[in-house]
């Protein structure tokens, strides 16, 4: 105990000394270093201003030996080890060390070298010096060493001095009043401390005295409290029991009593499973076992039973039970239980159970409930052989509702659409509301395909009937989708996914109506996905490509500009259809990236074709979709084309009709400020879909693409189709003229189209006939080909 007592003092002084004196000598070794270090780098700066000016002639002279003698100067220098000078050209790169070991602890500085000659200043190279750092020791001073050894001889006296004085002080008295409380401790728990001080060990032995006579008094009073706890066990407002080892009652509490109307003499003795309702008594002689194996240990169990009361009513009770060990002589074990009726719990439990699978609004199964109820129906399917039907319906056009008119009247048609949907269902049926505007129905029963297709037929005729949304009569329809089990899916899971796939099926038909699950969905979604896949992989590894088509003058059969065409080059699969991937990009968001990438690649090959004679001023016509029109787009746009060295009327956004029909006003911005930039704008596919030529008067085109379908049918078998597209043509050509726009024609094939197209009065054309889509590098060969044969006629 001396030991240890002073151990701890000696501890207690050290950690304070180190708190302390650790602090201040760190800082002071700090302080030091780093006035040392700033003191090295002024120098070196000075060092590297002066020989950085007197370099600058001989670099720029290519003065080897001028500049090996100024860098031999610097590598005299103790703190320099090694000085570096390269010039800007990278003709001269001159090394000088000191030849001696280094240690791993260095830095450099870099300063450029300027030259002053006529024309300016010049950055002929730099100059780097490589130089040791100072260690924390290797900066102190003699002087601030002589005062770190003062300063811990001091500390020292200090340490010894308080060592002594607690051996004096403290430890002495402290050891004599050890031996009594030792003495104590062998000869009885009343003998007192005969100690007699009025210092602080005086009054430790007088507390320990105190302490001794009221350990006298607390027996007294443990077994007043015998009789106590005896009187609480009965009198607590609580159903306590125990119970011996063989499960029968050994005592009951009044308030237990009083709750289950049993007399004592008619339980103590007997078992108390026989008071338990029949279904839960073997739970409950199996409670200790089970508890054991659950927790790892024996001796206490919970868990809820149905209690018989004497009067025969079923009571929901939750028993706690501890075993305690009870020394009487017999060594014998008995159990200490609460009963706690909880029937109200359990009611409550069982609602709340019920709202939880349940939808608020709707009154219908949620998510989680109706997947539970349609694992219990497929197992029920799978008992009696019979089939599911799971209809996934998805309401077409609800958001409109929730925008336009607010969610309580979007709540109110939800509402209404139940209410006709439950007539339609019967007691086998289960219905839920998955979510938003997205339902499920599960059909069980006989001729459960016949009925199914049926009910779809019958949910698509409610929408035949407008809605009442809090006053406003809407309209709506519904997508849904229909899967079979076992037909169609082997799980619960897969069933509710298959009809969700044919329900999305269906809204990519058009909406409005049902569709029956077909392998084919899954593999049409297997594509997509893989089409997705493909699409991620092409933006994170460079798989995209701009690829060419030359457009041409009809006129004179000059190629005045080429028209950039997304292509997934993949390493596996090769060039994959742009159509499929362009689709899958517009719904899942990609396209935005797709569209910047091709943009960039578009910029960067045209600055490569107009390295070929005759195509200097050629145009690029890049498509944009309605998702790359943010307010970023012109600077992004006016950046490539500065990078590239391209003038911005060399480039051409064409944008269709989706972009324009819904007049965005961000997009208008945009399209004004890309106009603005210099670049043009051009109409493409215009002909067909929604096109209005209220388009050419609102937005500022400068070319009309006249779709290919029209190119086709001016020479169609049918006269009268072949007359009409001739006088479109022509109309839309004039129409552009006067307004100034140039007009192209896509898909020219052959050269009977082409010359109808260029007696028409259309300026340019483009298709198969001059040439395909192909990558800039197959391109550039043809046109350095084709211009190698011009140049050999003219030769000859």
């Amino acid at each position: 105990m001396t030991h240890s007592v002073e151990s701890r003092f000696i501890a207690i002084v050290s950690g304070a000394l180190l708190a302390l004196v650790a602090p201040l000598f760190t800082i002071l070794l700090m302080l030091s270093h780093h006035e040392s270090i700033a003191t090295q780098k002024d120098r070196l700066e000075i060092l590297l201003v002066a020989n950085s000016q007197a370099l600058g002639r001989p670099l720029w002279d290519l003065d080897d030996d001028s500049i090996n003698q100024i860098t031999g100067t610097l590598v005299a220098d103790p703190a320099i080890y090694m000085v570096k000078v390269r010039d800007t050209f990278g003709q001269l790169d001159v090394t000088q060390t000191t030849g001696s070991d280094v240690s791993d602890d260095t830095s450099s500085i870099t300063r450029d070298i300027i030259y002053k000659n006529l024309d300016g200043e010049t950055k002929v190279g730099t100059i780097t010096v490589f130089f040791q750092n100072l260690g924390l020791f290797t900066s102190l001073s003699r002087i601030e060493l002589a005062f770190i050894s003062i300063f811990t001889l001091a500390i020292l006296t200090i340490f010894g001095a308080a060592i002594i004085g607690n051996r004096l002080m403290i430890m002495k008295p402290l050891l004599r009043l050890t031996a009594a409380i030792e003495a104590t401790r062998r000869l009885g728990s009343r003998h007192h401390v005969d100690w007699r001080s009025s210092d602080e060990m005086g009054r430790l032995a007088k507390s320990f005295n105190e302490m001794q006579i009221q350990l006298e008094r607390e027996e007294q009073e443990i077994k007043k409290a015998h009789q106590r706890t005896t009187e609480i066990y009965n009198r607590t407002p609580a159903m306590l029991f125990s119970l011996d080892p063989a499960d029968r009652v050994a005592a009951v509490s009044d308030y237990w009593v009083e709750a289950t109307g049993y007399q004592r003499n008619q339980v103590l003795g007997h078992s108390f499973a026989d008071l338990i309702f029949s279904e839960d008594r073997v739970r409950f002689v199996l409670r200790k076992h089970n508890e054991a194996t659950t927790n790892g240990m024996a001796g206490s169990a919970e868990l809820t039973i149905r209690f018989q009361c004497s009067d025969g009513r079923l009571m929901d009770v939750l028993i706690s039970e501890k075993a305690l060990s009870v020394e009487d002589g017999h060594h014998r074990s008995e159990g200490l239980s609460v009963m706690t009726d909880v029937t109200e719990l359990r009611r409550s439990e069982q609602r709340n159970r019920v709202q939880a699978i349940s939808d608020h609004l709707t009154g219908l199964f949620n998510r989680q409930g109706f997947e539970s109820i349609l694992d219990e129906k497929i197992l029920e399917a799978d008992e009696n052989g019979t089939e599911l039907a799971c209809l996934f319906i998805d309401l077409d056009r609800f958001k409109i509702i929730n925008d336009n008119l607010g969610h309580a009247a979007g709540d109110a048609v939800l509402k209404e659409f139940v209410e006709r949907l439950k007539s339609m269902l019967t007691p086998l049926d289960s219905a839920s509301r998955l979510g938003g505007d997205e339902f499920a129905i599960l059909l069980a029963g006989p001729m459960t395909e016949s009925r199914a297709t049926r009910v779809c037929d019958e949910i698509c005729a409610i929408f035949d009937t407008p809605f009442d949304a809090l006053g406003n009569s809407v309209r709506l329809s519904a997508s849904i989708g229909l899967a079979l089990y076992p037909t169609h899916a082997k799980t619960a899971s897969e069933l509710l996914q298959n009809s969700d796939m044919a329900m999305y099926s269906r809204k990519r038909a058009g909406k409005n109506g049902a569709q029956m699950f077909d392998p084919a969905i899954m593999n049409k979604a297997r594509e997509r996905a893989e089409i997705e896949q493909d699409i991620e992989q092409a933006l994170d590894e460079n798989w995209l490509e701009a690829h060419f088509q030359p457009i041409q003058k009809l006129a004179t059969g000059e190629t005045v500009g080429f028209e950039a065409l997304m292509r997934l080059n993949h390493p596996r699969k090769g060039i994959l259809s742009p159509a499929a991937i362009i689709n899958v990009a517009e719904e899942n968001g990609t396209i935005g990236r797709i569209g910047n990438v091709i943009l960039e690649h578009s910029i960067r090959n045209l600055a490569k074709v107009s390295q070929l004679p005759g195509l200097e001023s050629a145009y690029v016509a890049v498509n944009f979709s309605a998702m790359q029109f943010e307010p970023g787009l012109p600077t992004r746009i006016a950046g490539l084309l500065y990078r590239h060295n391209i003038v911005p009327g060399r480039l051409v956004v064409e944008i269709t009709e989706a972009v324009l029909m819904h007049d965005d006003p961000q997009i208008r911005a945009v399209l004004n400020a890309i106009r603005q930039l210099g670049c043009r704008i051009a109409l493409d596919d215009f002909g067909t879909g929604y096109s209005s030529l209220s388009y050419l008067n609102r937005f500022p085109v400068d070319i009309v693409k006249i779709d290919q379908s029209f190119t086709h049918s001016i020479r169609d078998d049918v006269t009268e189709i072949s007359h009409r597209s001739r006088m479109l043509v022509e109309g839309i050509s004039a129409i552009s003229h006067k307004m100034n726009c140039v007009v192209i024609a896509e898909g020219i094939e052959t050269a009977e189209q082409e010359a109808m197209l260029k007696e028409m009065g259309v300026d340019c054309g483009q298709g198969y006939l001059f040439a395909r889509p192909q990558a800039v590098s197959t391109l550039m060969a043809a046109f350095q080909q084709q211009n190698n044969q011009i140049t050999a006629k003219v030769g000859t």
